[in-house]
């Protein structure tokens, strides 16, 4: 189970959960571009991720 939301898309959480994020603020401690490198996860998911990091006034490592 991830705190992430269902927009991302099944295949993107799977693959989040099963490279071991969960949380958002496993998150922040990862950068887009390596989120991007997981197969599964694409540009939309990591878009929709860095909004909702924004949203509570994190972001992604580096970032």
């Amino acid at each position: 189970m991830t705190e992430f939301p269902r927009t991302i898309g099944k295949v993107a959480t799977r693959e989040l959960a099963a490279n071991g994020y969960t949380t958002y603020d496993q998150l922040t401690r990862v950068s887009a571009e390596e989120l991007l490198r997981i197969h599964g996860v694409g540009p939309k998911a990591v878009r929709i991720l860095g909004e909702e990091l924004a949203a509570r006034g994190r972001s992604f490592a580096g970032s």
